[in-house]
């Protein structure tokens, strides 16, 4: 375990008897006014340095006095801190220098806030929570020296026997601010959006709870924290709910509110009479709207009435969160046991993720587990575009942080670009071919309603039509509605459901947003956007218009099937790794330019370095190179080729290119200066510092190797030639290529193959 960043702390070693104070404090008592005290009492200082090493618990305290040195109620204090002895933390500043307010206010908000901060790691690192202990005095003037000591010592023995005996929270000025918060329901509520990463959309928002501005209560872990203490947990968190809901405003049917819950607050009689739910119905909402974020901050007690408790609401149309997941106890026990609805992962996997092949790997892991069990994951903490693209890339389902929006008093609907969450400009499909069969070529035609159409007349529209599986709902020949036949009877097979729908309009009933697409839209596309809707709506039928006006419908099955006929063409003779056109096209294809005659530029395309990355970071990040450098020629052909143009994946990391010949310069530059750019996403940061790795070369010895870079070859061919005077002019001038370093492309500046004239060839460096 590495060592934390250690502060200066003053470690004295003494005993409790001893008299003379640290020798940095000795300036403080000779300033002639009171000084403050506050000692922080690890109490499992000696069992942790018994049971997980010295390091460890010493480690624990130094990030204890990190965090106090940094907590804003001593801002300004200028305090010194040091250990009085083994498992304590104190801190001593002039009175002059405190903030307005009491000491053990001060004491116990400290407390919390290096508690809070410490609490991760402590279970990260032990399995179990780090309690600490606070006290507090204040060490009066004194006219001489002798004196002033013992009077320090006898204010840090009155904190020490303070910290043991436990402070009192219900006493503390704080507890009487805090009854005042929940009298007066002071309390705001902020809501951050989380975003569909595969769309840009708002899918949710999380409501976020804060106490009133420029209190210690602004901190939520303050006032959760203190909440709890005084056994006042229930009734802020009920304070809350009622104002994340109230402040929510109307939803869509897809859109949802996140709701922070502590596991303890699930079995609260009052949370459990359905007050959340007249609470939502008062504000037009449903439980469908919502989803119980679980705050695993603290261990799960009862977890027989916890999981009895859970499902109950899950009956009742709730979704669940985990939150943190990664973190504290929110391990891959607690997904197992509770099969949460979404996943959320902790910001400490996220920071970074895009420069960090581990951080990587671990959430493609959580994204395949969620996928598995039909579960979601969302990404907190986004602060940054590339962590965004790498999410997005990973196939992290949706995203929330800074980037996209940070908390605000209004709930506000924010659209990304999907460009933006995009890896590069050029990760699209990379076959030059897409499916281009439209929609509505499948479609077939449906049966339509109006939104006033009884449900049980459109029950017997399906029994008399079986196997017709869906109806449209329509407005003046639009679409506006779609009642699948599954959905319905899973809807009267309630209890109480014929009862309840059978005599009312269908817009009750039908699916409010169904997908839409034109009739022109591309099958491929369609197919992406009928697997992206949520898991009760993924196999509903496609609507298809023309104009705006219905149409037919197109199942997702004959969707599915059609793009799997298109894509099995296009992967004969495909290379299985980029999906580009393998040996077999590439030779039809300069065939077909030679026999035509035309003027065009080969540009052969090689990794160099490429085996001691592979080597050193594995091949699945080795694919991922040549992934790059696939998109990368695929981009940049298209940018700056002709329509005509053609890309080739030859095997392993070689590539060709046929292109128009006055294109092909254009095109190299624009290759090996985005590769030199894009490669150092491939490398951990202390890789990238150095500038190399250390592998064994194919002789079996180890030295340093550079980073990844791109070699290109570029010949010109006229006329008459054949395949294998293509081949030999080709390697000449690959084989020249790599003896440069760095990114580069080599031109062939000798007269065209088939005209006979040679002349020399130029290189130049990215």
């Amino acid at each position: 375990m590495a060592r934390q960043e250690t502060l200066p702390l003053l470690t004295t070693g003494r005993a409790d008897g001893d008299t003379a104070p640290d020798s940095a404090v000795r300036p403080l008592l000779k300033g002639g006014v009171p000084l403050h005290i506050i000692l922080l009492i690890l109490p499992e200082h000696s069992l942790m340095g018994k049971l997980y090493g010295q390091e460890m618990a010493d480690n624990i305290i130094t990030m204890a006095a990190t965090a106090m040195h940094k907590a804003p109620a001593l801002k300004g204090a200028k305090p010194v801190l040091f250990s009085p002895s083994a498992g304590e933390l104190c801190a001593a500043f002039p009175a002059e220098n405190a903030q307005r307010g009491n000491l053990a206010d001060t004491a116990y908000t400290i407390r919390l806030m290096v508690q809070n901060s410490i609490e991760p790691e402590a279970v990260r690192w032990t399995g179990r929570s780090i309690q600490i202990n606070a006290g507090c005095a204040v060490c009066q003037p004194a006219a001489d020296s002798v004196r002033q000591a013992r009077g320090f010592m006898s204010a840090l023995a009155e904190a020490r026997q303070l910290a043991q005996q436990g402070m009192n929270a219900g006493q503390l000025h704080m507890a009487g601010e805090l009854r005042s918060i929940l009298a007066r329901k002071s309390l705001r509520t902020l809501y951050q959006p989380i975003i569909n990463l595969s769309t840009g959309e708002t899918a949710a928002w999380e409501a976020l709870t804060r106490g009133p501005e420029g209190t210690v209560f602004e901190s939520p872990l303050i006032l959760f924290d203190m909440a709890e203490e005084l056994g006042q947990l229930f009734a802020i968190e009920r304070l809350c709910r009622e104002s994340a809901v109230r402040g929510a405003g109307t939803l869509g049917p897809e859109q949802l509110l996140f709701l922070n819950v502590h596991p303890r607050t699930l079995t609260d009689p009052a949370f459990s009479t359905g007050n959340t739910r007249k609470m939502l119905e008062a504000a037009g909402l449903s439980p469908q709207n919502v989803v119980l974020e679980i705050t695993e901050r603290h261990s799960i007690r009862n977890f027989t009435l916890f999981y009895k408790t859970l499902a109950h609401y899950r009956g009742q149309g709730y979704k669940i969160a985990i939150d943190d997941a990664g973190t504290g106890y929110s391990g891959l026990s607690s997904i197992a046991e509770i099969t949460p609805d979404f996943i959320k992962v902790d910001m400490s996997l996220i920071r970074g993720i895009n420069r960090d092949p581990v951080r990587r790997a671990l959430m493609e892991t959580m994204i395949s587990l969620a996928d598995k069990i039909g579960s979601r994951v969302i990404a907190e903490g986004i602060e940054t575009r590339e962590e965004a693209m790498t999410l997005a890339e990973t196939g992290a389902h949706f995203g929330q942080g800074f980037y996209f929006g940070r908390p605000c008093a209004s709930r506000r609907t924010i659209t990304i670009s999907p460009e933006k969450l995009r890896i590069q400009p050029f990760s699209t499909v990379l076959h030059p071919v897409g499916c281009s069969v439209p929609t509505g070529s499948l479609a077939l035609p449906v049966t339509s309603v109006t939104g006033n159409t009884r449900v049980s007349t459109v029950r017997e529209l399906f029994e008399q039509h079986h196997p017709m599986t869906s109806i449209a709902v329509v407005d003046d020949g639009r679409p506006v509605g779609l009642v699948m036949d599954y959905h319905l009877n899973r809807q009267l097979s309630a209890q109480y459901g014929v009862a309840l729908y059978f005599k009312r309009p269908v817009s009750s009933v039908m699916d409010h947003t169904p997908l839409v697409v034109d009739e022109n839209e591309p099958v491929e596309c369609t197919a992406q956007r009928a697997m992206a809707r949520g898991k009760l709506q993924a196999y509903d039928d496609v609507l298809v218009t023309r104009a705006g006006r219905l149409t037919g419908a197109v199942s997702v099955q004959s969707l599915l099937n059609t793009l799997a006929k298109v894509q099995v063409e296009l992967a004969k003779g495909s290379n299985p790794l980029s999906g580009l056109p393998g040996n077999v096209a590439l030779e039809r294809e300069m065939e077909r330019r030679l026999h035509s005659g035309q003027r065009f530029a080969l540009i052969y395309a090689d990794l160099d370095n490429f085996k001691s990355y592979n080597d050193s970071y594995g091949f699945k990040n080795g694919d991922r190179v040549i992934l790059l450098l696939a998109r990368l020629l695929s981009w940049a052909v298209r940018r700056h080729g002709t329509d005509s143009d053609f890309t080739a994946h030859i095997g392993g990391d070689d590539f060709v290119c046929a292109v128009h010949a006055d294109r092909a310069e254009r095109i190299c530059q624009a290759v090996v200066r985005c590769f030199k750019r894009l490669v150092r996403s491939c490398y951990c940061e202390k890789d990238l510092a150095k500038g190399w790795i250390r592998a064994r070369g194919r002789d079996g010895v180890e030295r340093q190797y550079s980073l990844v870079s791109v070699s290109l070859a570029v010949i010109e061919c006229h006329g008459s030639v054949s395949l294998q005077e293509i081949g030999e002019r080709a390697a000449q001038i690959k084989h020249f290529a790599k003896t440069l370093e760095g990114n580069v492309y080599v031109t062939d500046r000798r007269a065209p193959l088939g005209s006979g004239k040679a002349t020399a060839c130029t290189c130049q460096p990215a």
